[in-house]
């Protein structure tokens, strides 16, 4: 299995990841012309993608997927009902090809050939949303964003995965003392809203073990945070806590518009 970070941030995310049978869109919140471009930059053609797991219906992680979809008939595209009905009822993203459109409720496991993948429901102010652990030839790839607390269940799901797509939203600090008004940081903090730094390198402390070589750093905010903060707050947490990682787990820093190198998991 092999993975990308194509986009990650408050303007858009989408990873890439690849199993020798297919090559998969996690999200698609950037627009199908950037979506091709990053692709393109490692080494992936387009038309190539032939599934996309949708975690929720907000734009930075949906607004491609319509015209994805309308452009390359070959992606099937999966997401939950409370999803779907969202994004149909609205039409944020136009009108969906049907014959597309794949139910893959919470709580699942569903296989597709070389590739495993299990959902679990998260905290977020959306209809319905989840993330997936994407497992291929005994590999885990776990993906957490957009989640306002990581629970007891969710942490169960996430353990001991190969590599992490993991939320590292804002600084406490910066987001206290920054612009936003006081209900759309309160919105942040809550329960529905993103994860701190030190909410997400916390969350890393009870769930990696032995088998982590690699954590990307993934949707930091533009306002609220820096690269610098993320990274920090994640090697020394990992450093200094009961983690037990090998010499060798790489820490990989994300960003909205420049695709992470193409790794192996």
């Amino acid at each position: 299995m092999r993975v990308s970070v194509l986009a990650s941030g408050s303007t858009g995310n989408t990873t890439l990841i690849e199993t020798n049978q297919h090559k998969i869109l996690m999200d698609a919140g950037i627009s199908g012309k950037k979506t091709k471009e990053a692709l393109a930059r490692v080494g992936v053609d387009i038309n190539e993608i032939d599934m996309a797991f949708l975690s929720h219906d907000h734009t930075d992680h949906s607004g491609g997927l319509g015209v994805l979809m309308r452009r390359y008939p070959q992606i099937n595209a999966f997401a939950n009902s409370g999803t779907w009905q969202y994004l149909i009822d609205s039409n944020k993203i136009g009108k969906l090809p049907v014959e597309q459109i794949n139910t893959f409720e919470p709580g699942i496991t569903k296989t597709f050939g070389d590739l495993e993948v299990t959902s679990f429901a998260t905290s977020h102010d959306a209809a319905e949303p989840q993330y997936y652990v994407f497992k291929s030839e005994g590999k885990r790839f776990a993906c957490l964003t957009d989640t306002g607390y990581v629970s007891s269940d969710v942490k169960g799901e996430i353990a001991a995965a190969d590599a992490y797509l993991m939320e590292f939203n804002y600084d406490d600090m910066m987001l206290r003392n920054g612009p936003y008004s006081w209900a759309l940081k309160q919105r942040i903090m809550s329960d529905v809203g993103h994860l701190s730094n030190e909410q997400a390198a916390d969350t890393l402390l009870d769930v990696v073990d032995r088998n982590t070589k690699k954590i990307f750093l993934a949707h930091r905010s533009q306002h609220n945070n820096t690269e610098n903060l993320a990274h920090k707050t994640a090697q020394q947490y990992l450093e200094a806590g009961d983690a037990n990682l090998p010499q060798d787990v790489k820490i990989i820093d994300t960003e909205p518009d420049e695709p992470s190198q193409l790794l192996e998991i």
